[in-house]
């Protein structure tokens, strides 16, 4: 395919149980992906937590954009378009920093990190020209969810409340993990490139079919009981939100243990700081239950994925290139979980971990399987027929069943038809 679908091509391409391969690998598509979803809708930035002082920097990105997101001297959370309003050169080259203005390298044209421009240089070439029209661009709207910034280039459109819908509940159930009720993201970034495309990754974090085949070595290493929490007999589900967002609820199979820190391998006995903590800060019977249901695994749509002790956002280069940023999730208040999340982050996503190197080599394998002309189509219909509703009317599963990635296509579909 050559040129973008007619608005009757989507449900040609889009069926209930299945999708043609050119969604994946047509670079039209992909272009009008960048602006009916990455540059239209709200896209996960950052955290503030990563800006915590005033003048503190850190570079981000919305799609291949690459955005500066600063805290100003105001305490002013700002998504800055990391582009020179002058001949477009990129006024940042650090990934983070502390700074109350940015100075083009090429001209030395000067930005204050709210974006305003307040100088350049050899002035006198610029008599009459008023400063306000030059200032660095924008994310034109920012909001915040609990410490999660997000951005979108729309004018107007949803709230972020709206947009985050009934998924906003899996953020709260996870900054309940922390004694202070607060998530850190400071551990910093590792960041995983793949010849892949990024709906790949998207579908990949909620499919509950994979585990137990593709990293049965990670995880036969660390005894999780993968077969069971991902096995046919498991009483784990997969949930479909709305607005894309999906969700793996392995909630139920935890609460069959009743055995607090069982969702991080571990007790409550290895963790007696963060127990007693959270035990003083929600009471015993509360604290017990939070720690029997662990952290929420949850996808964001389109890029923020909250993954138990970690936490990915993908980001779209190119049709068939993408890249994960990962970090371990931190929480305010909990040093000695902290500090296990970090070793056990190392030990599966790191440079000799194994659990993203499976998925990797699964979106690499896919995106080159899906070139083949025939058959054309992707089927995602397992499960179709026990879709069911909770009591919340979401639509749930069995963990296996493919809910998300079909939630995720009505969504998709919604947003590139012409409105």
């Amino acid at each position: 395919m050559n040129v973008m679908p007619r608005a009757s091509q989507w449900s040609e391409l889009i069926r209930p149980d299945r999708v043609h391969g050119s969604l994946y690998t047509d670079p039209a598509i992909f272009e009008a992906e960048l602006q009916n979803i990455w540059y239209r809708t709200w896209v996960y930035v950052g955290h503030e937590t990563e800006v915590p002082n005033a003048n503190d920097y850190v570079v981000k990105s919305i799609g291949p954009q690459s955005v500066i997101m600063t805290r100003d001297e105001q305490g002013r959370i700002n998504l800055l378009l990391n582009r020179c309003s002058h001949r477009g050169n990129q006024v940042c080259s650090y990934d983070r920093g502390n700074a109350r203005s940015f100075t083009c390298p090429f001209h030395s044209w000067t930005f204050a990190n709210d974006g305003r421009l307040v100088g350049y240089a050899f002035p006198d070439g610029y008599e009459g020209q008023d400063k306000a029209d030059l200032a660095l661009g924008r994310v034109t709207r920012v909001e915040s969810y609990r410490g999660f910034v997000f951005g979108s280039f729309a004018a107007d459109g949803p709230t972020l409340k709206e947009h985050l819908g009934g998924a906003a509940e899996t953020i709260d159930r996870l900054v309940r993990t922390s004694p202070e009720g607060e998530v850190e993201i400071t551990a910093g970034f590792l960041k995983h490139r793949v010849k892949a495309n990024w709906k790949f990754i998207l579908e990949n974090e909620c499919d509950g079919y994979h585990p137990a085949f593709v990293h049965t070595s990670i995880f036969g290493v660390a005894d999780s009981m993968i077969g069971k929490l991902y096995g046919g007999a498991s009483s784990a589900l997969t949930r479909d939100y709305g607005g894309g967002h999906t969700e793996i609820d392995l909630r139920p199979e935890f609460r069959k243990r009743d055995q607090p820190m069982s969702w991080f391998g571990t007790s409550e006995e290895r963790l007696p700081d963060y127990t007693a903590r959270m035990k003083a800060a929600y009471g015993d019977t509360t604290a017990r239950q939070i720690m029997i249901d662990g952290t929420p695994h949850v996808m964001i749509f389109p890029n923020l994925f909250i993954a138990e002790i970690q936490m990915f956002v993908i980001q779209p280069l190119g049709v068939d290139d993408s890249v994960q940023h990962v970090t371990a999730l931190q929480f305010k208040g909990a040093p000695d979980l902290n500090r296990r999340l970090r070793q056990q982050t190392m030990g599966s996503v790191g440079p000799a971990g194994f659990l993203l190197a499976d998925d990797s080599e699964m979106y690499e394998r896919c995106h080159r399987g899906v070139l083949a002309r025939n058959p054309e189509w992707i089927f995602l219909g397992r499960g179709e027929k026990r879709e069911r509703r909770d009591e919340l009317g979401f639509t749930v599963g069995h963990v296996t069943d493919e809910v998300p990635s079909r939630g995720i296509w009505r969504h998709y579909r919604k947003l590139m038809e012409p409105a």
